[in-house]
């Protein structure tokens, strides 16, 4: 079995998440009393933070390539980024380690295309919705067409998110407001929705709505328990 190298703590909710899912597969391919072999290293989510929104991105790959070298020097033979958002450094991070890094873009894209979608709807930070770095490569690389909702849905989207998520708040009229842009982009033509920022799978689950759902946490574990296991 094969380490696999987590960076997390953006936020520390969504990469309880990735730890569950991560052991919980090995677990159902192993049996018995086996579980994932993992090096995290965990950073403080509250100055990345500002330098997200401040728009210091260089500072927050500095941060993050650091932090990614700790984790290779645990033994990690490959490495995940447990956020949507900070993959817009993602090519910064890979260049400071020798280990291979699964993108979590490429996880999703490659479901996707299993799954025979070509046109997505996209739920993630304003930085995620936005910027090229994410729909961008599914498009360009994946031939995926990507929805996003309008100003006003993604301002809701993303204050949800770092008000409310990434601080352990799971709230009903959060979900009835993500499920009320769901469908709305459903409306536009999304055959799916990709829910591309780790927490939000902690507020939105299949169960709330019929149109289907990309939970990228559970897609990008599922792809890095494959890694270790078949390589």
């Amino acid at each position: 079995m094969k380490t696999i190298g987590l960076l997390g703590g953006m936020s520390w909710e969504s990469t309880l998440s990735y730890y569950k899912a991560l052991n919980e597969g090995v677990k159902a391919q192993l049996g018995g009393l086996h579980s994932a072999q993992i090096a995290l290293v965990s950073v403080d989510f509250a100055p990345i933070e500002q330098l997200q929104h401040s728009g210091d991105w260089p500072a927050t790959a500095e941060l993050l390539a650091a932090a990614a070298r700790q984790v290779e020097a645990a033994g990690a033979d490959f490495l995940l980024i447990c956020t949507n958002t900070m993959h817009k450094v993602a090519a910064e991070v890979e260049a400071a380690v020798d280990i291979p890094l699964l993108h979590i873009a490429d996880a999703t894209a490659e479901q996707l295309k299993r799954d025979g979608i070509r046109r997505v709807g996209l739920l993630g930070t304003r930085f995620t919705m936005e910027q090229p770095f994410y729909k961008g490569r599914l498009s360009e690389r994946y031939g995926i067409e990507v929805l996003v909702p309008d100003a006003a849905q993604r301002e809701t989207v993303h204050r949800i998110i770092y008000d409310e998520l990434c601080q352990g708040r799971i709230e009903d009229p959060a979900r009835r407001q993500y499920l009320e842009i769901i469908e709305a982009l459903h409306q536009q033509g999304a055959e799916a929705v990709i829910l591309g920022c780790t927490e939000i799978a902690l507020l939105v689950e299949q169960q709330h709505t019929e149109v289907p759902l990309y939970d990228t946490t559970a897609i990008h574990a599922a792809r890095a328990v494959q890694l270790a296991l078949n390589g």
